[in-house]
């Protein structure tokens, strides 16, 4: 039988044991938890390299150069801006409406890899932000203007937005534990409103103030054109790619919101995103090919089927359901992307009549598709989903018998409204008024490439004719073409 001593001892050495283990595992999962984000980042920075290619086929070709410089500037416009301030209001704790405390400017005294690893994902997010103006403007904003409004909207304006409604202490936060508005708070579990409509609405400002590019809806007089006049991508094949990898990050993007993946039920609910974010963007893409080419038909036209429709209304289907992936059934996810697809055909075209030139339609995919996108958490999501996600009972959208999910949405998306206009108006204005928001009219014609960037982006240069000719003349000798015996 063993002694009092010897119990003792062992009792020691199965307690320092089990510690171990526990410190351990506790490593584990946190490395975890790390890893996840990581990736999830990654991918969502890959969203980057997607918008590129996107805007870079989008855009006539004597603009290429420019447009990709100006999205490798939005990331580090976004990383400087967001690191130096904006995280630090977007996640600082105290203020219903901006973070006061100051332990996140320039990540002081913010270490450790789960702080960092924070500010990583963060700092994707509000990249992507700056990153949908710069196709709306392309082709005619100087790179001076785009570089004051890329660090200012990641500093200042989007950070506003995040800590109103993702930051526990916002005032339309759903993850409010005390008292969250109308006992729910704003369901925007990735962004819809908080990433897409931001940027999307910054867009549309700068476009009405910055204005259409030269011969896109007026002649060189200044009169209105009977029909505006088209400008073709250059590359359709950079289009699909970029959609494509679009499509990839936003796997990063819903699924990843979770911020992390080992607590309970928490891979359930990135699964989940997952699903949903497939089918609104598959459903959408069908929606909006087929609503143009029903539109076409009915103006008389005969069936024509848009690749630019089918390629748009995917991405209008994906900012759609990025609000509400984590609470909404599969089979809403659908309907949200249907609709989405309307939305965006049906405001692409409302864009043209008001004469508002997007180089791109950025503005309808992500601000009005992003509208949708929170107006469709109101009314699809589910109670249960709800409570799950937020721990909140008996708040799901209209279809489940609450209406003050949806009120608290459609405030949602009038704050982001009045916020970005109120704020990045004014600002664009004084751009303009300093004359240093658009190019001059003639290196507009001659295209920034060469005016901007030291030259074109393909060089298309031909082989001399004179050496053509020579080449040809040595071949047909050598193989004995010239010769005259009989």
């Amino acid at each position: 039988m063993p002694s009092i001593d010897q119990l003792s001892v062992n009792s020691t050495l199965l307690f320092e044991t089990v510690s171990k283990t526990d410190a351990a595992l506790s490593e584990l999962i946190n490395g975890t938890d790390v890893f996840y984000s990581l990736i999830c980042g990654a991918f969502i920075f890959l969203m980057q390299c997607g918008f590129a290619m996107l805007c870079a086929g989008s855009v006539r070709q004597k603009n290429v150069k420019n447009i990709m410089l100006k999205n490798i500037l939005d990331a580090c416009g976004g990383a400087l801006g967001f690191w130096s301030i904006g995280f630090a209001l977007a996640y600082g704790s105290g203020g219903k409406f901006v973070g006061t405390s100051g332990e996140k400017y320039f990540l002081n005294n913010y270490s450790g890899g789960g702080n960092h690893i924070d500010f990583f994902f963060q700092f994707t997010f509000a990249a992507t932000a700056a990153t949908i103006v710069a196709g709306t403007i392309a082709e005619r904003c100087k790179m001076q203007a785009y570089l004051l409004y890329s660090v200012f909207l990641t500093a200042f304006v989007y950070p506003v937005v995040v800590h109103a409604i993702w930051n526990e202490d916002g005032f339309l936060s759903a993850f409010d534990t005390v008292d969250p508005l109308a006992g729910v708070g704003m369901v925007d579990f990735a962004g819809s409103g908080v990433v897409h409509m931001t940027g999307g609405c910054t867009a549309l400002v700068a476009a009405i103030i910055l204005g259409p590019r030269i011969g896109r809806f007026y002649d060189i007089e200044g009169n209105a054109l009977p029909e505006p006049k088209a400008f073709p991508p250059h590359s359709v094949a950079l289009q699909v790619l970029g959609t494509f990898l679009l499509w990839f990050g936003w796997y990063g993007f819903n699924p990843g919101s979770t911020l992390s993946i080992s607590d309970p039920g928490y891979g359930d609910i990135a699964a989940l995103c997952a699903v949903t974010t497939t089918l609104s963007a598959a459903s959408s893409a069908v929606s909006a090919l087929f609503t143009d080419t029903l539109l076409g038909l009915c103006s008389g036209s005969h069936a024509e089927y848009d690749i630019t429709m089918a390629m748009n209304g995917a991405l209008g289907g994906l900012v759609g359901i990025t609000a509400n992936c984590s609470v909404v059934e599969p089979w809403a996810a659908v309907v949200i992307g249907m609709l989405a697809g309307i939305v965006y055909v049906f405001s692409s075209k409302l864009l043209v009549k008001l004469k508002i030139d997007d180089a791109v339609d950025a503005i309808p995919v992500h601000f009005f598709c992003g509208i949708w996108g929170c107006i469709a958490t109101g009314i699809f999501a589910s109670d249960k989903l709800v409570e799950n996600v937020y721990g909140v009972e008996d708040k799901g959208g209209i279809l489940y018998g609450s209406g003050n999910l949806l009120g608290v949405e459609i405030a949602g998306v009038l704050f982001i409204i009045g916020w970005t206009a109120g704020i990045m108006g004014p600002f664009f204005f004084i751009l303009n008024a300093l004359k240093i928001f658009r190019v001059d009219p003639t290196e507009e014609k001659v295209g920034l490439d060469i005016s901007h960037h030291k030259g074109a982006a393909y060089d298309l240069t031909q082989a001399d004719k004179a050496d053509v000719d020579e080449m040809i003349e040595k071949r047909q000798t050598a193989h004995g073409y010239n010769d005259q015996s009989p």
